[in-house]
């Protein structure tokens, strides 16, 4: 083995020895329990390693504080999804209906008097969860004033259906004008 120049003797042999990494000494210092301080010392404690600590709660606090903080800015945001995701929903639940009632007006010659008759046809099988009031019951729907679809039409019906929610979406509008 090749050892520097720069050490003295007694250091190469200490090298040698492998207490020297590099130049530099190790020093391992053994682990000691608290069993064998207790028996040192004549106290009893837990057996824990002495040197062995927690944390302080200052670190605790900045910890929480940080993260308090980061819950801060995701909170919002992730019930601002949720109710984006709602609206999505929303929408596509009322161009399906919207869809469905022309489709049943056109085949049936009548439009719709409930919604429930685009279930007992066959066209639904339920009616669907309106997502903002968590209802299918609060579906709003408009009739017709007369005016019909098809001249091959009989009788008016249900024209247009909106949701039964008296909030306001995103956009600033309610959800029962969609």
């Amino acid at each position: 083995p090749t050892v520097r120049k720069s050490l003295t003797v007694a250091t190469r042999a200490k090298a040698l020895n492998g207490n020297y990494k590099n130049g530099l000494e190790i020093r391992m210092r053994p682990r000691v329990t608290t069993r064998e301080h207790d028996a040192a010392t004549g106290t009893a404690s837990r057996g824990r390693l002495l040197g062995a600590r927690g944390f302080t709660i200052l670190e605790l606090m900045i910890v929480i504080t940080i993260i308090l903080g980061l819950l801060s800015v995701a909170i919002p945001n992730y019930q601002t999804s949720i109710l984006r995701s709602k609206e999505a929903v929303l929408r596509d639940h009322l161009f399906t209906l919207r869809s469905l009632i022309d489709q049943y007006t056109l085949d049936k010659q009548k439009a719709p008097e409930s919604l429930g008759d685009l279930v007992s046809e066959g066209y639904l099988r339920d009616i669907p969860v309106d997502p903002i009031t968590r209802s299918s019951s609060t579906w709003t729907t408009e009739f017709e004033d007369g005016s019909i679809l098809s001249p091959d039409q009989t009788a008016p019906g249900i024209a247009d259906v909106h949701s039964g929610s008296s909030l306001r979406s995103l956009e600033g509008t309610s959800y029962s004008t969609w």
